[in-house]
Parts: C-alpha cells; structure tokens; sequence
C-alpha cells in the first residue's frame, strides 16, 4: 500500500461521515477505516499500519505540538498522539497543510471552547481490523515488524525547535493564526 491508497482509504471514510471535526465524527471516521480494512483483508491492514507509521511520525514536530497545545488548553505526550489521530480523520488536504504550517488549523472554524478534538481510536484502526478479521492481535504486530521497518515510538524528540508552549509571547510568534483564537488578550 502506498500513500495514496492510504489517504483513499482515509478519504472514502470522510465522505461516509461528512463533517469530521468533533471528535465524535473523528472515531466515526476510524470506525470506517476499519471497516474498510477489516473488508481488504489483513495483509491491507498491515500495509495501512506501515503507511501510518511514516505519516504519523512526519507529523511528530514541536510547532504541531504546540498547535494542538494552544487548541486543547494543553497537550500530554498521549494527547498530542490522540490530536494526531483527529487531525488524521480530517484528511489529507488539511493533514498536509498542518504538518506544513500548523497555525493553518485556524482556517478550520474551530470553537475555541471545544477541547475535544482527538481521536485515540484512529490510532490503532489497523491493528484493530487485524483482529477482527483473525482474532489474533499479536501476529498484526509481528507481522508489521517483519520487515524491520516500523520505527520505535517514543525514542526521538519531536522535530524542530523546541521551546516553551506557556510562553504566551513565543505562542503568538510562533502561531500568530491560532494564539489570536485560543489565547486571551
């Protein structure tokens, strides 16, 4: 599976679902994700994972980090995996124009006051239709490290500068966009 089969799979699902921002649509949106692999059989669902893993780690960078910090009045380690998860089901276009920009998440309407935007559920859609279509989770992750290219999660700081997120003054430098929407003046 290449990254275009990936983001199709992903894209398919919105349309099903429509308006994808709150977190309900979100899981929804996972939902169908596995639907889909769970109907393209395991091998697929190993494939998605491997796709996931190099999407989701590109977007492992500090200035996403600290967009999703400011939009969720603060960000764990496990939020901002949860937050990678909802901006997943928003699909490619704005996945692609945050990992390039985060303050571009500005342009998505978003009420300030709805610190409900993660979708933990998209992060294990793969190995989640694995099961279901074996019954055995196990083999999904001995199968996605076969061939030794899954990376190790939490073993690398995130990408790009890091710096302090309760620094209103850094924030509003950084994420001009977000910071007049989610910080007060």
């Amino acid at each position: 599976m290449d990254r275009e089969e990936f983001w199709a799979i992903v894209e398919e699902a919105r349309e099903v679902v429509g308006d994808t921002v709150s977190a309900e649509s979100a899981e929804a949106v996972a939902q169908r994700v596995t639907a889909r692999l769970v109907e393209l059989g395991p091998s697929a669902a190993v494939e998605f994972e491997r796709v996931f893993d190099a999407v989701n780690g590109e977007a492992y960078r500090t200035d996403l980090w600290a967009a999703a910090y400011l939009m969720l009045g603060g960000c764990s380690d496990d939020g901002f995996d949860y937050f990678r998860g909802w901006l997943l089901a928003q699909g490619r276009a704005v996945w692609e124009g945050a990992v390039a920009a985060p303050d571009s998440l500005a342009d998505l309407g978003l009420d300030p006051d709805d610190d409900e935007i993660q979708c933990e559920d998209f992060l294990s859609v793969a190995s989640d239709a694995y099961s279901a279509a074996t019954g055995d989770e196990e083999a999904f992750w001995t199968a996605v490290h076969d061939n030794g290219t899954r990376p190790e999660s939490g073993t690398n700081d995130p990408a790009g500068e890091d710096f302090d997120f309760d620094d209103e003054d850094q924030m509003r430098v950084r994420l001009p966009r977000l910071a007049a929407i989610y910080l007060d003046d």
